[in-house]
């Protein structure tokens, strides 16, 4: 069974443009729903039954497990289980029509246009730390990538005279444009700071911590964290949230929904959609409280 679930990580990387940790998640949700399998005399995950997935999955949630996580452990068995068949390795689908705890959908949580303006001045360009860590903040905002693309970011990927980043992301290359405050903010950085902060003249990442050397997802967080707490602003502000708000803000400003999936990198567009409902939310909790029979 090993040998399928290596199979079925390499069909979610290579046909599924599955991320790195969306792969990981889906293993290890089928690696726990096998390990209980295995501990109630099933050894074999290609002779389940459709009612030893319904337990499972009511096991869990007797076990404290939230909603979401039962949700997404009932995706992960579904999508193994879809493959399996595909492939010939079993005759039927046991995971069909097998139902999941319904969940309340959770809508991002995103900063007004206010907070991210607060949020962007905190770094203070007096020192080289001043300056990366504005153009990092700025560049995420200006881009929408995810964190890991951000750290991911090589010198060469960078294009500021022309006022773009080429981003890769789930097995695929981007082209995302800059606003001017980004561009100017990107060219400070690395014309006058980078090569300041460099360990070796050869090193390819973009950002760079006081060592030198790339940034770590850790060291960006806690970049995130300080300037959170400079800001007084009470969200939790997240690399995560940046992103949200990109997509939000844009969308409220009249971009399409097809060309903000193309920057997000999003596979499918019901992905991006999700943002339209955000911004529809916000109008509906404006009404309530502005509208005087509401």
């Amino acid at each position: 069974m090993t040998d399928y679930f290596a199979a079925y990580e390499q069909h979610l990387a290579h046909e599924k443009h599955a991320s790195a940790n969306t792969r990981s998640s889906y293993i290890r949700d089928l690696s726990q729903f096998r390990s209980w399998m295995v501990e109630h005399g099933v050894a074999d995950l290609k002779k389940v039954k459709k009612d030893q997935i319904s337990t499972y999955l009511n096991a869990m949630t007797a076990k404290g497990k939230s909603p979401a996580t039962v949700t997404r452990s009932a995706a992960s068995i579904k999508s193994f289980y879809t493959f399996m068949l595909a492939n010939g390795a079993i005759r039927s689908n046991p995971a069909r029509n097998v139902s999941s705890v319904k969940v309340e959908r959770k809508y991002p949580e995103i900063l007004t246009n206010r907070e991210v303006e607060l949020f962007l001045d905190q770094p203070q360009c007096v020192d080289a730390k001043g300056y990366r860590d504005h153009a990092m903040l700025e560049l995420l905002y200006a881009t929408g990538i995810r964190v890991s693309e951000l750290i991911g970011l090589n010198v060469d990927d960078a294009n500021p005279e022309a006022g773009f980043i080429r981003c890769s992301g789930n097995g695929k290359e981007r082209i995302i444009p800059l606003y001017p405050t980004a561009v100017k903010a990107l060219q400070d950085y690395i014309k006058n700071i980078r090569p300041h902060l460099l360990a070796r003249p050869d090193e390819p990442a973009l950002f760079v911590n006081m060592s030198g050397e790339r940034m770590s997802r850790q060291g960006f967080w806690k970049i995130i964290k300080y300037y959170q707490e400079k800001a007084e602003i009470t969200k939790d502000v997240t690399p995560h949230m940046l992103r949200h708000s990109f997509a939000v803000h844009l969308l409220e400003n009249g971009a399409d929904l097809h060309s903000i999936q193309e920057m997000l990198g999003h596979a499918d567009i019901s992905s991006t959609q999700i943002y339209t409902h955000v911004i529809k939310r916000q109008l509906k909790d404006v009404y309530s409280k502005a509208h005087p029979r509401a």
